[in-house]
């Protein structure tokens, strides 16, 4: 069993929903952000997104795009994202770390290498933002060859007839982005969120997580009830940004924020603990 699997079956024997943290490879510099990433488990983090640093990122808004291109800044290419998971693996062994990013990065490096290398890293899934159902055999061979699971995206706008085409060949699990256009710039509907979950559940037995427009440990909590597990992003990135000098240097508490953040909307995912359960046995 994979640890995508592993995990959100134990989720499941536990009752509850999961929480999902995003964070940028190398914001705001590499050794800073191993020690957030070193954190995250015991923060309260059951999957970790580790974005790929891209100077064009199409679906994300002003607190990712900045992120990544600290992270550019700073030296972070593929090769030292890589190298960040790997160094987490030393002393994780079962949180699943899952790469998200955009094609041209994959294709740049190769995909055949890249599929091999993150399966040696210690990389569980990959999305790929702009590699859409009809071009995913671009990675999907590779990702499967390598136990990598290749993570769709659903959208409000992914209706009955175009969602099996999105799900063929899915796996770890299903990607709902809650609100459209780009990350971090709105706020989720929890209601819409239930309705459009419920959906996806007639079209896929695979979790379903939900992210975009998540920034508050309410907002959290309410999106739990109905989904399996909650993605975070902007809201860490944006802490990021905000805990760093006037140089652009790490701050004193800029680890430590963002373990403080991911440990309240933890928290505010476990709370609805009792209303997911029903939710996450589906």
């Amino acid at each position: 069993m994979s640890r995508i699997a592993a995990r959100f079956a134990a989720l499941k024997r536990e009752g509850r929903t999961g929480l999902v943290t995003y964070v940028m490879a190398g914001d705001p510099d590499a050794s800073t952000s191993a020690a957030i990433l070193d954190g995250l488990p015991a923060a309260g983090a059951d999957v970790i997104e580790l974005g790929m640093p891209f100077s064009d990122p199409m679906a994300d808004g002003p607190a990712i795009q900045a992120a990544g291109l600290r992270a550019l800044a700073g030296g972070m290419t593929l090769v030292g994202t890589l190298a960040l998971v790997r160094g987490f693996r030393v002393r994780h062994a079962e949180t699943p770390v899952v790469l998200m990013g955009y094609f041209n990065v994959v294709f740049s490096y190769g995909v055949d290498r890249f599929m091999r290398d993150a399966r040696d890293a210690g990389v569980d899934g990959v999305i790929i933002v702009d590699l859409p159902p009809e071009e995913a055999n671009e990675a999907a061979p590779q990702a499967r060859a390598n136990g990598i699971d290749l993570i769709r995206l659903a959208t409000p706008t992914s209706d009955d007839a175009r969602l099996p085409r999105v799900l063929e060949g899915a796996s770890g699990f299903l990607y709902y982005v809650s609100v459209l256009g780009v990350t971090g710039t709105r706020s989720v509907d929890d209601r819409a969120v239930s309705k459009a979950v419920a959906r996806l559940r007639r079209h896929t037995k695979l979790p379903i997580a939900v992210g975009f427009g998540i920034k508050t440990p309410e907002a959290a909590a309410a999106v739990a009830r109905s989904a399996d597990a909650v993605v975070v992003g902007s809201a860490f990135v944006q802490a990021i940004a905000e805990s760093l000098t006037a140089s652009g240097k790490p701050g004193p508490d800029t680890v430590g924020r963002i373990h403080q953040l991911v440990r309240a909307l933890s928290n505010g995912v476990r709370s609805a603990a009792g209303a997911g359960a029903e939710a996450v046995s589906r």
